[in-house]
C-alpha cells in the first residue's frame, strides 16, 4: 500500500517536472496591437524596397512570385467577385509613402497590388478603383 502511494507521487513529481521543462522555452509577448517598425530596418528602408520592387511587377506574373518580390503585405484584402465565371480578388497593400509621423502605418500610405484568379491584373490607385 505504502510503495502505491510512493509511485503515484513520483509519477506526478515526474509529470510536473517534465511538464515545466517542456514549458519554460514559451514565451509570450503581449504588445499593445499597434504595428510598429523592427528596429533593423526603418520604415524609410521598407518604403524604398516597395517602391524598387513595384518596379519589378509585371502584368499576369503568378501569385506566388509577387509575394516572394514583395513579401508580407501591410495589409490584405480578398474577396469573390461575381459574375459569369466567379473571380478570387486578392488586394495586398505595400507601404510606398509616409504621410503622418506617428509610426504606425496606414492604407493610404501603401500602394494597392490587385491580383485575380492568382495572377497580377494590376497595381496602384487605378487598378484598385477598377474591382
Amino acid at each position: 500500500m505504502i510503495n502505491h502511494k510512493l509511485n503515484n507521487k513520483l509519477i506526478a513529481i515526474t509529470f510536473l517536472g517534465l511538464a515545466s521543462l517542456g514549458l519554460s522555452g514559451c514565451v509570450v509577448n503581449v504588445g499593445d496591437g499597434e504595428s510598429g517598425w523592427d528596429s533593423s530596418e526603418s520604415w524609410e528602408k521598407v518604403q524604398d524596397k516597395n517602391c524598387t520592387n513595384l518596379t519589378k511587377l509585371s502584368l499576369g506574373m503568378p501569385k506566388d512570385q509577387v509575394m516572394i518580390l514583395m513579401g508580407t503585405a501591410d495589409f490584405s484584402e480578398a474577396y469573390i467577385q461575381q459574375g459569369e465565371s466567379n473571380k478570387e480578388v486578392l488586394v495586398l497593400f505595400y507601404r510606398t509613402q509616409r504621410n503622418n509621423g506617428d509610426g504606425k502605418t496606414t492604407k493610404d500610405e501603401c500602394t494597392p497590388i490587385v491580383l485575380s484568379n492568382n495572377a497580377l491584373v494590376g497595381w496602384g490607385e487605378t487598378a484598385y478603383s477598377k474591382i
